[in-house]
Order: structure tokens, then C-alpha cells, then sequence
């Protein structure tokens, strides 16, 4: 193998390349939410379409990754991140010209899913990670996370100015020609995945390179790979519920409408501080005993916020802590995944480990949805995120954080 084609020289770069396409990748998802309104009104439709196919994009987001992945590991990061970025601009040029809600879910569910598969943090992390020393590795993890909430502060408000002036139809068309720069972005992230890298059995001593399909058999086999992607499960309830849901619920409790925009701002914010953190920490200390606390403080903090007089302070408070706990767990789960089982099938695993996050989002909204239409309450979601968090909590403990680190690695 050609190593100056398969190994990733300049780390710097790789950070700041993959910051810039999780930015724009993640950003203009997030952006996605201020058109629901306006393409609604002009084309008569039910908000219930675009919100079908904003469900759709995230579950295919998630059932697709594991294959964006893996294609990674076959044929490069930079040609799979490249390939999500013109299908996001294909995507968005359709959804401008959309007339009808066939052709609606074709570009925002199926094309722009498959596009966040390819250019978002999963196809992402696995370059990242790659590209870093073991000591340093989590760190950069927390960056390239960062730099996907930061999307939310610099692409929300570009979105909103589109809109604003030049209406929703030619929005989408500009969107889609700012999401090229990804395609950019791409060629600082050439290079897969290094013989050097490839998994070794865990027993015998022999020099075989395990396949694709013996790490994921291996994984397949491991308690360890299943509890951590159990835990991440409830990382995609929480955020998805409280990220759907809390501007209604503020709303019910009376208190001023624009409260809730106010929250998950602060909870975007606060959110790169604890990304950044995290993936500091988890160079330094045990990563599954990091995200067992950090799903400890989640429900202790949802417990505080539903149980003490509901005010502006107490969401404020709230939505700080909330965002420091965030995304924390991303630059730790993901380097967890490189740990045990190394990096050269990091990105297909995590890719596996991520599709539970998106199943914990999808159920978060539709159960938060669901109970409040036949309750009138979002209590029992609320309460049911508590038991969530302590239960991944108790999940992460028994994992062998080294159990293939060596084997992997050698």
C-alpha cells in the first residue's frame, strides 16, 4: 500500500477540515426547522409533511452511517465526504423546487439523510481519530464535536438571513451552494485507514490482519460494544426530546414564548464548552467512568429542573448544565470505540453505535409527542429520561475500556 495515499500527515488539518465540514454539515440541518413554517403556509400543506420527512432524514442519517463508514474505510474519508456534500447540495436545490410531499421526502428525508451520513460526525471522527495519538486522540474528538455546535450559531442565523430576504424556494439553492465548500473540505481528509492500524486476533499471537467483518464479529461478541451502544441510546433520547419538545413545554408552563429559543441557544453554546472538555478529560481519565457521571449529572439535572418551581432563572440554569452534558458524551463514546477496538474499523463501529442514538431520538420525539397527546403532560417522558440517564450510567461501568486495545493496535 501506498502509505503517502493512505496515511493523514498533518493532523492540524485534518482537525480544521473536518471541523469545517461537521460545521456546514451540521449547521445547515439545524437550520432546517425555520422553514417549516413558511414552505408550509405557501404550499398549503399540513405541518405534519415537513416534519415526516425531517423524522425520515434523521433516521436515515442513522441507518446509512454505518455504511458511509464503511465506505470510508474502503475508498477514503475525502471521496465520502466529498459524495456528502454534493448530495447535500442536490438535495437542497430539489427541496427548493418541491411542489408536492413525494418529492419533499425524496430531497429533505432520503437525499439529505444520506448526505449528513457522509459529511456529518460519524464518517467525520473516524479521519480524526486516525490521524491522533492515543494521548491526544479524545481531545481532537472534542473539537471536530464542538465545531458541529458551533454550526448551530453560525449557519442558523446565515439561514434566517437567507430566508429573510430572498424567501424559502431560493434559501434552499443558496444553502446548497454554500454546502460545496464541504466537497472542499474534503480533500485535506484523503487517506484511509493504514495496514498498520488493522486489528490482529486478540489470542494466538499470529500476524493475521482481521477483515471487516472479523472486527465486526468481534465487537459482535463483546458485551462491552453493546453496553456502550445501549448508553448512547439514551444520549439520542435526551437531546431529541428536550430539543423538540421544550420550547412547548416552556410555553404550556406560561412562560414567554421566546424563552424557549433562549434555552437552546444557551444549550448550543454551552455546548461546545463541553465538548471541548470532555475530549480533554478523556485523554486523561477513564472514559467509561467519565460518561457514567456525565449520565448521572443528565438526570440529576432534568430531576432538579422538573422538581423546583419552574422559572426564567431555573431554565436558564438548566439549559447551561444541560449544555455542558450535551454532547459531551460524543468525543468520549467515539474514542472509546478507538480504543478497544482501534482505528482502523473506528468509523464503521461508531457508525453501528451511532444508529442507536438515532433510534433514542426518534422514539424521544414521537414518546414526547405521544404521551402529550394522551396525557396532557410531558412528566412521564421527563421522568423516563431520569431512569435513562441512571441507567446508562450503571451500563458503562462493566466495560472493559482495554479489552482489544493491544490486539488492535499491533
Amino acid at each position: 500500500m501506498n502509505t503517502s495515499d493512505s496515511k493523514i500527515s498533518f493532523p492540524v488539518v485534518v482537525i480544521v477540515a473536518g471541523s469545517i465540514a461537521v460545521l456546514l454539515g451540521m449547521g445547515i440541518r439545524g437550520s432546517q426547522g425555520l422553514y417549516l413554517k413558511p414552505m408550509s403556509v405557501d404550499l398549503g400543506w399540513g405541518r405534519e409533511i415537513f416534519a415526516f420527512a425531517m423524522a425520515m432524514q434523521n433516521l436515515l442519517w442513522g441507518a446509512f452511517q454505518p455504511f458511509a463508514a464503511a465506505m470510508t474505510e474502503k475508498w477514503g474519508t475525502g471521496r465520502v465526504v466529498a459524495g456528502g456534500g454534493v448530495l447535500y447540495a442536490v438535495g437542497l436545490y430539489i427541496m427548493s423546487i418541491s411542489q408536492d410531499p413525494l418529492t419533499f421526502n425524496f430531497s429533505a428525508g432520503l437525499l439529505l439523510g444520506m448526505a449528513q451520513s457522509g459529511c456529518a460526525l460519524g464518517a467525520i471522527l473516524g479521519a480524526v481519530g486516525r490521524a491522533l495519538p492515543e494521548s491526544s486522540r479524545t481531545f481532537g474528538l472534542g473539537i471536530v464535536t464542538a465545531a458541529g455546535a458551533a454550526g448551530q450559531f453560525i449557519v442558523v442565523p446565515i439561514g434566517q438571513a437567507f430566508l429573510s430576504y430572498y424567501g424559502w424556494s431560493t434559501s434552499f439553492v443558496l444553502l446548497g451552494l454554500l454546502s460545496i465548500i464541504i466537497v472542499f473540505a474534503a480533500i485535506f481528509l484523503r487517506g484511509k485507514p493504514t495496514e498498520a492500524k488493522m486489528a490482529q486476533p486478540p489470542e494466538g499471537g499470529g500476524r493475521e490482519v482481521l477483515s471487516m467483518s472479523g472486527i465486526l464479529s468481534l465487537a459482535s461478541k463483546d458485551p462491552s460494544f453493546w453496553l456502550l451502544t445501549a448508553g448512547f441510546f439514551v444520549c439520542g433520547f435526551h437531546v431529541a426530546f428536550i430539543t423538540v419538545h421544550m420550547p412547548a413545554y416552556l410555553d404550556d408552563k406560561g412562560l414567554p414564548a421566546e424563552l424557549g429559543a433562549y434555552s437552546l441557544m444557551l444549550i448550543g453554546l454551552f455546548n461546545i464548552v463541553g465538548s471541548f472538555v470532555a475530549g480533554y478529560m478523556g485523554g486523561k481519565f477513564s472514559k467509561k467512568y467519565l460518561l457514567s457521571t456525565l449520565y448521572s449529572l443528565r438526570s440529576v439535572t432534568i430531576a432538579a429542573f422538573i422538581l423546583v418551581p419552574i422559572s426564567t432563572p431555573s431554565v436558564l440554569l438548566f439549559s447551561v448544565a444541560m449544555g455542558l452534558l450535551w454532547l459531551s458524551t460524543v468525543p468520549l463514546t467515539s474514542g472509546l470505540v478507538a480504543t478497544i477496538y482501534g482505528t482502523r474499523y473506528m468509523g464503521t463501529l461508531f457508525g453501528i453505535v451511532f444508529f442507536s442514538h438515532q433510534i433514542g431520538s426518534f422514539l424521544g420525539v414521537w414518546l414526547g409527542g405521544y404521551f402529550y397527546d394522551t396525557t396532557g403532560s410531558y412528566d412521564p417522558i421527563w421522568w423516563a429520561g431520569i431512569a435513562l440517564g441512571f441507567t446508562a450510567a450503571i451500563l458503562h461501568w462493566p466495560i472493559h475500556e482495554k479489552t482489544h486495545a493491544e490486539a488492535v493496535n499491533a
